[in-house]
């Protein structure tokens, strides 16, 4: 998009803008130049596509799960309600209960999708009598799956290839489609301004172009456009690591378990502020020689956020459909 300033720009402007105003979240710039100096020593990690938790078949069943998979890659604040398989984080139990519905009876086609109700997703994700909020969460479920069901009839006659065709190999354009759908449309108001960070849009992205190994609908142009894909467990990452340092209360209430909501100015900078974060830190990495990627970034620090050092103090969570 030459000459035009495209989703990305608009998601690092107004992240930039988030941090220069925040108020609960900062960036400690000291930690900046020592911080990128670890990750380079460290090394980049490479990007492979995970077959034991995500289903692989024709590059349309394989699109095809990507799609819906990322249709309902959210609930992090529905988390510690979630009935989990054994050894399995809320993301895990989601993907692989999806990649298994694949292997038993393929994909999801429009027609399912339009009509699957919380029910069914209960039955799908394992969450039959698990009353409360995980209810909530597959009620949500339904109707994202609902949503991209009635997106895939109307625009591409339910074909899931033909948002990648209609995209023509670029990832902003890909995001701006599927941001059609309104649990994708990623975009909150900070200080009466516009914040965007399509933090789902953008997973869709890099995991179609992993899954694919950069070929066919993971060959997209804008590639290295993609900013970090802002959620509860990169800003907590970056804390934890001494790149962010939150306000003295908002940690108290992280602590305590309470849920931080969705679209205040405490949830808005800590999301903000780490997409900031990390386009810092990958600047500081080029500007040493070592080209690294907000989503390579991305990758590494969510990975990072797996170990026990992080999994042992608590994250923030909120209830959204965002993340």
């Amino acid at each position: 998009m030459s000459g035009q300033e495209d989703v990305f720009d608009r998601i690092r402007t107004a992240a930039a803008e988030v941090a220069h105003r925040a108020k609960f979240v900062h960036l400690v710039d000291a930690q900046i130049v020592p911080y990128a100096a670890t990750l380079a020593a460290a090394g980049l990690p490479v990007l492979v596509y995970d077959t034991a938790h995500h289903a692989s078949g024709s590059v349309a069943d394989t699109v095809a799960f990507q799609l819906t998979l990322d249709a309902v890659n959210f609930g992090s604040g529905y988390f510690p309600h979630l009935r989990k398989r054994p050894g399995m984080s809320g993301y895990f139990t989601v993907a692989t209960s999806l990649k298994e519905r694949w292997e038993r009876h393929g994909p999801l086609g429009g027609a399912e999708l339009r009509a699957i109700h919380t029910s069914d997703c209960a039955v799908l994700f394992g969450q039959e009598g698990n009353t409360g909020p995980a209810q909530e969460l597959m009620a949500l479920f339904a109707q994202a799956l609902n949503d991209l069901g009635t997106w895939l009839g109307g625009r591409y006659d339910d074909d899931p290839l033909g948002p990648i065709e209609d995209a023509g190999q670029s990832a902003g354009r890909l995001v701006d489609l599927v941001s059609e759908m309104s649990f994708f449309r990623d975009v909150s108001i900070y200080d009466g301004a516009e914040v965007p960070l399509y933090k789902r849009a953008q997973i869709l992205v890099t995991d179609l172009a992993i899954a694919f190994d950069g070929q066919g609908p993971g060959s997209l142009r804008d590639l290295d456009r993609l900013t970090v894909f802002a959620d509860n467990l990169v800003p907590h990452v970056l804390r934890v690591d001494g790149l962010l340092d939150y306000d003295t209360d908002l940690l108290a209430r992280i602590e305590r378990g309470e849920l931080i909501p969705a679209g205040s100015p405490e949830e808005i900078e800590m999301r903000a502020v780490a997409v900031h974060a990390v386009e810092r830190i990958s600047a500081e990495l080029r500007a040493s020689g070592v080209s690294a990627t907000a989503r390579e970034l991305d990758y590494l620090l969510w990975n990072r956020g797996l170990g026990e050092k992080y999994k042992a103090l608590p994250r923030h969570r909120t209830r959204t459909v965002f993340y």
